[in-house]
């Protein structure tokens, strides 16, 4: 989803040729973007992609590959030092909290040439929620462990309890709160009456810093990082790790750790996952249809686009409605060819250069394919 943390990545260019459905769903209304598939479509092993936000960490878990290293681990290896990062709010420690301000995490690994897999949902107080996700694969008879139960097992598997809440998320919450509830502010009695309720921030991105409180209250952002790899014998993993949609209702659980939603790994043919609304992704079981597509001989560009293409059928082309929100898939398949997509492309004029990561040798930021035109779509307000 949007990948909304502080870096703020938004959407970006390009449609494949199944975004002409979309058009017929938006008559003359929604335009899709012009343009050819990305260049990005040759065929490459050894191969990671993920979410923009693993980019700096491919190294990483490329480094495991060209070892001859397992690539559950290579993908592990990139995703958990996301997770372990305060200044990225859509995973791990520093995740945005649920209503309640506790953060609740989900993840899931699939291991392809074992086909096992194992999955957490809204697990607390463990930071890193993928290996938990591994560890469930590793060491019981059980795919998926949630809420209280899941966060038991972390701790008795050695994982170690902490607070993930940092003093930027938990400001992030007290504000939302104060916006939400006329009660949790100073009262009529109090010298701070009326006053605004945002705190004074001294360090150097203080400005930057303000304008993010403002857009995550203003719209509750979804957080997330999926993280795809191939050898170079054709072997495939991956997983996808989140905080979840912000100020969620505690026990919400999105499409992330949800196997052949969030993630879904065929050693036989390829591997998908999603990032942004989980809701919409579960609707279609995205990442499982768009490894069948590519089983049927879609590329993965075509099988991304042809998954958004049914989140707009699912809502017959309501202009008002679609532009609530966003969604990413990424894809790579056995040859190591590999594409990212999302929704929305951005608006005119913007700065931002919507992307996805890819190491094939070399780390990269490669452009996301859009199926819609961003013209179309309302600035949001106070974004």
């Amino acid at each position: 989803m949007n990948n909304w943390t502080r870096r703020k990545f938004f959407l970006t260019t390009l449609a494949g040729g199944v975004a002409v459905s979309a058009r017929k769903a938006f008559g003359a209304t929604l335009p899709v973007t012009n343009g050819a598939q990305s260049p990005s479509a040759k065929e490459t092993r050894p191969l990671i992609v993920c979410a923009v936000n693993g980019f700096k960490h491919l190294d990483k878990g490329m480094d495991i590959l060209k070892r001859g290293g397992d690539t559950l681990d290579a993908v592990l290896a990139v995703v958990i030092e996301v997770e372990n990062d305060p200044t990225d709010h859509s995973v791990g420690y520093g995740g945005l909290p649920n209503e309640e301000g506790e953060v609740e995490l989900d993840a899931q690994v699939m291991h392809g040439p074992t086909r096992r897999a194992g999955a957490v949902g809204a697990i607390k107080k463990i930071k890193n929620a993928s290996l938990v996700a591994k560890c469930v694969m590793e060491k019981t008879d059980h795919i998926f462990l949630v809420g209280d139960g899941a966060t038991r097992f972390a701790i008795a598997e050695g994982f170690e309890p902490m607070n993930l809440l940092t003093p930027e998320s938990r400001e992030a919450w007290l504000r939302w709160k104060r916006k939400s509830s006329p009660f949790w502010a100073p009262g009529i009695d109090s010298p701070e009456w009326g006053a605004s309720a945002a705190a004074n921030h001294d360090a150097p991105d203080s400005s930057e810093l303000e304008a993010w409180y403002a857009q995550v209250i203003a719209h509750p952002p979804t957080g997330t990082i999926n993280c795809l790899a191939v050898d170079a014998k054709g072997d495939i993993s991956g997983t996808t790790t989140t905080a979840g949609m912000a100020w969620k209702i505690p026990g919400r659980v999105g499409d992330s750790p949800i196997i052949g939603a969030g993630n879904y790994v065929d050693n036989e043919v390829g591997a998908a996952g999603s990032t942004g609304r989980g809701e919409e992704n579960i609707r279609i079981c995205g990442a499982h249809a768009i490894v069948e597509l590519m089983r049927g001989g879609k590329s993965p560009n075509q099988a991304c686009m042809e998954a958004l293409d049914r989140i707009v059928h699912n809502f017959k082309g309501d202009k008002k409605r679609l532009t609530e929100f966003d969604i990413q898939f990424y894809a790579l398949n056995k040859d190591g060819m590999h594409a990212g997509v999302t929704l929305w492309g951005p608006r005119p004029g913007s700065k931002d250069q919507p992307t996805y990561a890819v190491h094939d040798g070399m780390a990269r930021h490669v452009p996301l394919a859009a199926l819609l035109d961003g013209a179309t779509r309302p600035t949001p307000i106070g974004g």
